[in-house]
């Protein structure tokens, strides 16, 4: 009887450890992270913004980013600036720290602002366009918007959400009727060849004018 009693406790003991809770691991969740893109022995790299680590982004991504990349570096950019959103792994490469496996590119621009970006964190949404060139930002305390001969005009607004993840932001004061209509879609600036994952449309005053866009650091999904 001892000898059964030791047993039953041995197993207590081994299995205490193993607690099974009844659900799946947590995914890995996705890091939107800014940096460089960077060609090194034939493999494409990332390099987040103010580190020395980099990672490398696999050719074969369903993002394509991979060829924009290559565009944008064929037309001279050594270094463009990428806005990523995917996940960190584990890589066995000695040349690289990891892999980042991307499922979304914000941007990938050759110009423009970059990692020190002062409007990024407080924007929701940027939108810009050009011929004739202009720009809206929106933010939580308004909408600004820049055109080119134009002083800067600082608007309030309201929001919809309509199906299709597409998102209407309006305002009509100081004798102006603005709308910007803004859809997921891969959008290329005609221009420069950079990379948004939106697509813009702003109506002014009966006008449309067209252009790309992409949610800032204020937007809140």
């Amino acid at each position: 009887m001892q000898l059964s009693r030791a047993f039953v406790f041995a197993l207590l003991t081994i299995f205490a450890g193993c607690v099974y809770t009844g659900k799946p691991d947590a995914p890995i969740p996705s890091s939107r992270m800014q940096g460089e893109v960077k060609m090194s022995a034939g493999k494409l790299l990332f390099q987040p913004c103010d580190e020395k680590r980099q990672f490398v982004i696999s050719d074969d991504d369903p993002t394509g980013v991979a060829q924009d990349a290559r565009r944008l570096m064929a037309d001279g950019a050594t270094s463009p600036h990428a806005d990523f959103g995917g996940q960190l792994t584990a890589g066995d490469n000695n040349d690289a720290d990891g892999r980042f496996v991307l499922d979304t590119v914000y941007r990938l621009q050759a110009e423009g602002q970059t990692c020190h970006d002062l409007n990024f964190l407080p924007t929701v949404i940027n939108a810009s366009g050009t011929e004739p060139d202009w720009n809206v930002l929106v933010s939580n305390k308004g909408m600004l918007l820049k055109r080119l001969g134009k002083d800067p005009l600082v608007l309030p607004y309201v929001v919809e959400q309509l199906p299709e993840g597409r998102t209407s932001i309006a305002s009509e004061a100081n004798g102006e009727r603005v709308e910007l209509w803004v859809t997921p879609q891969r959008c290329i600036n005609s221009m420069s060849g950079g990379v948004q994952h939106l697509s813009a449309e702003l109506r002014l005053n009966g006008t449309v004018m067209r252009g790309c866009a992409y949610y800032g650091g204020a937007y809140d999904r």
